[in-house]
């Protein structure tokens, strides 16, 4: 068949031209990839196959599933496509297929499962890349119905992924081993992917004990769930999860044979023959122990898929492949290549749709400037790698952390002018009312000046009446202090004359104590005695005239003149008068020197 002979020649030339190296380890092909191309063939149902040329297209892609997704470059790819485009051209001349091969704008070649819909299997080919997208937009949003909300960007070559992961997990023990730098998308598409299949998605958690016998336990989870229970498992597995390389072993044989030595121990085998005996009765298969054992390992191979993802840059993934070679003869490898330019536009559109911006033409702009800067970036790290012997990696995730840090800054800008702008018409506003209340003040300015100026000429009215009156006021604080310097000099004087008087008066004192006691000492005989007494001796008569003096102007037996002086002719004569009466007189001596006080 012109088939056979021309998978034949393309094998040969994969063989050819893309040769093993040590960067290139993978590029091994041999009779394994041959079945697998017709494997994929044999998916197809009769129906499908209405024309001739839709056989020859579902080997072209089938052949790009098989050798051109191991390819590491896009030049390897294109490389790979020229030589297919050249054998189709020389074994089916007949055929046109040369849109699909046109170096501007092919025409996209894809085959998957779902084209008539999710729940209904049947591989054929999508007609149009919009049909893709919208089946796949379908699929995602049911996948977030019911799982972890994934925010995929479905751009043409993210979609091409998934068609081809859900190729190679929809075959029985098929394995997929996607190889791309981190942020590809390697991980959302194989979930997504395995939504499709109606398998669940099965992961490890990874912690700082988690060794050994914990991956050996949730291998023994997903076996007994695709084996006795007959479910669909996908086991998703990164690079970063394999933190002991001995995980690898129980992985090298799931992949090689689906047979890990000794993952269960004797009893739980039994347990395993037990539970899967029915099925294999029913399935008209003699239920010994082996078949039994065989049947449930067989079932496993059919439902439990691996997604290995890895990542290419450095030597791991070349060393665990040359210690654990399952992991690439075993696998059907899906190689990330880098994101085309369309890519990258339809993932900055989506991530900035949500930006609010100025208007579409500048939204464009920012838009396309976002791969150009990426591919700019790209073509740099490509001459540093030429001049220094040094890589510098851009990945899918730096081009979304480049959006994602522009989408920032121009939150933090857009909150800077608008606080600005809130500032200036605040500021704007405090101006107006400022100049409102200036106005105002003006106004009334005027008319407290007009006060003013009546108040400042009452007021110098009253400073020169204030003035003349200050004079006066000035002329009587001089003669006040002339009065001010005299009684000074007065109350100095009497302050001396006091101080003199005080002497006096303390010398007076005793003399007056003595006086007292005297008085004391007369009665009334020592008064009849004296009033006996003609001419008394000179001391008597002054004694009793000092009395009268004394008496003058108090007691209305003394005569006086009408200054209040004592008036008498003879003062003896008065004094006998006045001794009259000598208790009398004895009495108001006793109490005369407090009156006089």
């Amino acid at each position: 068949m012109p088939i056979i002979k021309t998978a034949l020649t393309l094998h040969g030339e994969i063989e050819k031209n893309f040769r093993k190296t040590a960067a290139n380890f993978h590029y091994e092909f041999n009779v394994r990839h041959l079945t697998n191309i017709f494997q994929g063939l044999l998916v197809a149902k009769p129906e499908t196959i209405k024309e001739p040329d839709n056989f020859i297209k579902m080997w072209v892609h089938e052949s790009e599933r098989i050798y051109g997704d191991r390819l590491s470059s896009p030049e390897n790819l294109v490389t790979y496509r020229a030589i297919v485009a050249d054998l189709v051209k020389k074994s089916f001349a007949k055929y046109n297929l040369s849109k699909y091969f046109q170096g501007q704008n092919p025409e996209p070649l894809v085959f998957a499962q779902f084209v008539e819909g999710l729940e209904e299997k049947k591989y054929d080919q999508f007609g149009s890349i919009e049909q893709l997208s919208d089946r796949l937009a379908d699929a995602l949003r049911e996948y977030n119905d019911t799982n972890a909300v994934m925010d995929l960007v479905l751009f043409e070559d993210a979609m091409k992924h998934v068609c081809r992961i859900t190729r190679i997990i929809a075959a029985d023990a098929g394995h997929a081993l996607l190889v791309g730098v981190g942020g590809s998308g390697k991980q959302s598409l194989s979930r997504l992917s395995a939504f499709i299949c109606m398998q669940t998605t099965t992961t490890i958690m990874i912690s700082s004990t988690y060794g050994l016998n914990d991956l050996k336990t949730d291998l023994q989870v997903m076996y007994n769930k695709s084996g006795l229970k007959d479910e669909g498992i996908m086991f998703l597995l990164t690079e970063g999860q394999i933190t002991n390389e001995k995980f690898l072993v129980f992985i090298n044989d799931l992949l090689s044979s689906g047979e890990i030595a000794d993952l269960f121990a004797t009893e739980d085998k039994d347990g395993i023959v037990n539970g899967i005996r029915p099925a294999v009765k029913s399935a008209g298969i003699l239920d010994s122990r082996d078949n039994c054992w065989n049947y449930y390992i067989q079932r496993v191979r059919k439902n439990l898929h691996m997604c290995l993802c890895f990542s290419p840059v450095g030597d791991g993934f070349r060393n665990k492949a040359r210690k654990f070679p399952a992991l690439v003869n075993s696998t059907v490898i899906d190689w990330f290549q880098p994101w085309p330019e369309d890519a990258l536009l339809s993932v900055a559109n989506k991530f900035l749709a949500d930006v609010e911006m100025q208007s579409q033409e500048v939204r464009d702009s920012i838009v396309k400037f976002m791969p150009f800067s990426f591919k700019t970036v790209n073509e740099f790290s490509a001459m540093i790698f030429e001049q220094e012997r040094r890589y510098v990696y851009t990945t899918p995730k730096s081009f979304l952390e480049l959006i994602k840090l522009f989408k920032a800054l121009l939150t933090k800008k857009k909150d800077e002018l608008q606080a600005n702008k809130e500032k200036y018409e605040v500021g704007v506003l405090k101006l107006n009312e400022t100049g409102e209340i200036v106005a105002k003040l003006e106004e009334e300015l005027k008319i407290f000046s007009v006060e003013v100026e009546a108040k400042k000429k009452s007021a110098d009215e009253q400073a020169a009446v204030v003035g003349v009156e200050k004079e006066k006021v000035e002329a009587q604080s001089q003669i006040a202090n002339v009065e001010s310097e005299k009684c000074n000099k007065i109350s100095i004087e009497v302050t001396a004359e006091s101080e003199s008087v005080q002497r006096d008066l303390d010398a007076a004192l005793p003399l007056v104590e003595k006086a007292k006691e005297a008085l004391r000492g007369l009665n009334v005989k020592d008064f009849q005695t004296l009033k006996a007494l003609k001419s008394p001796p000179k001391d008597i008569e002054n004694v009793f005239t000092c009395v009268l003096h004394l008496l003058s102007g108090n007691e209305p037996l003394v005569p006086v003149d009408k200054n209040g002086k004592l008036k008498t002719e003879n003062n003896w004569k008065t004094s006998l008068s006045v001794m009259g009466n000598p208790t009398y007189l004895l009495s108001i001596l006793e109490g005369f020197k407090e009156k006089i006080d």
